[in-house]
């Protein structure tokens, strides 16, 4: 993309609108979960699991991760997957997925977004050069709306309370940077240029990859609590089917859209399990506008998604929302017709150059939101020794590098912030809502 000429420059060579735009510049305001990123500030470097034989259910982006540093901690691990990591079944069984702080409201989780970009750099720079390319690429994040108020305005506020740099634009100056994007009446803008793109199949299987360097053990197969193990508070052991066992010391369940399935009496009215239409369009032959880093990715109402990304080059990608979720082993994956409505109006608006092209590719993938719209990373209510992690609610990957490391240190009791005992706690209170306060009205807005 071609620079401002000299003149319009401002301070330091910065273009002169975003010189006078750009919020925050890395100033921290004081806020009560300012101190907030516990462990996550640092690699865990302490063998503080030393010997204890752990067994995690679920190798996604909560399992995967949190298994990682459990090992690292000196634990003996073993991850179990019912079908394996990165399967099309999972909910990061997708080819990408957004990595974005953009959370109005939600200070905890607009910091937590930013130490797991780090964390996903550091990730990178170790393993990339190992086992064959970066996964995650940074090229910003746009967020199109028709005015600063409401949803804009919050975000900048939270974006201020943590420090996180950003650019105010217009639809002129979008317009400007990237020609290939038409803001027509959504002429208010936000820019994160930290924020970007990973290739999610790709890291589940890498993560499981380097866990199983680390010295970890990896099985295929449905586990569920040995119903005869269980005795004195404490499990013993998983069943694997058909009729194995694998016992341990400590239990961690990260079971995505499994968890009402596999605990339905604690988990079948606290989560919902919706599915996510995703669209990989065809870019014009020759044309690079709508590859990485041409473009950042970008939201507007409703709908998200980014430009094709290197190796894997699947397409121009969009994200609407879907349907009602239903039994994650058992549900089609096929998009319906009527769901390409939305994404080809989408393209028709706002990158009318790629309207014609071709649907190359299209997943359809479970998420799971919590009755709360928060994780929950708590002891199961019979089992002292057996921990839940869950509750994504459409947005966990991307904490996965930060999140593994908090549950890793909360599960063996040592976690840095017992405060936050009650923010993820399984409350019973929770059950209690009713009304549509108790769930949201709109689907999550995926990145």
């Amino acid at each position: 993309m071609t620079d401002r000429a000299p003149e319009e420059r401002g301070e330091e060579g910065m273009d002169r609108r975003s010189f006078l735009r750009t919020g925050a510049g890395g100033v921290a305001l004081a806020t009560p979960l300012a101190g907030l990123l516990s462990a996550c500030d640092a690699p865990a470097v302490l063998r503080y699991a030393r010997g204890s034989r752990v067994v995690v259910v679920g190798a996604g982006a909560f399992g995967g991760w949190t298994a990682l540093h459990l090992q690292e901690a000196g634990a003996r691990v073993t991850l179990v997957d019912l079908y394996g990591p990165g399967n099309s079944r999972a909910t990061s069984g997708d080819e990408t997925r957004g990595i974005r702080t953009g959370y109005p409201g939600r200070d905890l989780w607009t910091r937590w977004a930013s130490r797991a970009i780090e964390r996903w750099r550091e990730f990178d720079d170790e393993w990339a050069p190992v086992l064959g390319g970066r996964l995650f690429f940074s090229a910003g994040n746009l967020i199109l709306r028709e005015e600063l108020q409401g949803e804009l305005e919050e975000t900048r506020e939270t974006w201020d309370r943590a420090g996180i740099r950003y650019e105010v634009l217009d639809g002129e100056e979008v317009s400007y940077r990237w020609p290939q994007i038409r803001p027509g009446e959504l002429q208010a803008a936000l820019f994160e240029p930290e924020a970007g793109v990973v290739r999610s199949r790709a890291a589940c299987q890498r993560v499981a990859e380097v866990f199983r360097r680390r010295g970890g053990e990896i099985r295929i197969g449905r586990a569920a609590p040995d119903p005869g193990s269980g005795e004195g508070g404490r499990l013993a052991s998983v069943t694997l089917e058909p009729d194995e066992r694998v016992e341990g010391d400590l239990f961690v369940f990260a079971l995505g859209p499994w968890f009402p399935k596999a605990f339905p009496a604690l988990m079948e009215d606290r989560m919902r399990i919706p599915m996510g239409h995703v669209f990989y369009w065809g870019t014009p032959p020759g044309d690079g506008r709508f590859a990485h880093p041409n473009m950042p990715s970008w939201s507007v109402p409703g709908v998200t998604g980014w430009p094709t990304y290197p190796p894997d080059h699947r397409g121009f990608r969009i994200r609407t929302g879907g349907r009602p979720g239903e039994d994650p082993d058992a549900s089609d994956r096929a998009i319906p017709p009527d769901a390409f409505e939305r994404p080809r109006e989408v393209l028709e608006a706002r990158f009318p150059d790629i309207a014609d092209q071709p649907v190359l590719e299209t997943r359809a993938c479970h998420y799971e939101t919590s009755v709360t719209r928060e994780w929950f990373i708590d002891r199961h209510p019979e089992w002292e020794n057996v921990w839940l992690a869950g509750g994504g609610s459409a947005e966990g990957f991307k904490f996965g590098p930060v999140l593994g490391d908090f549950i890793a240190r909360r599960v063996t009791g040592h976690e840095d912030h017992p405060e936050l005992e009650e923010e993820f706690r399984i409350r019973d209170e929770d059950l209690a809502m009713d009304g549509p306060g108790r769930w949201p009205t709109a689907e999550p807005d995926v990145a």
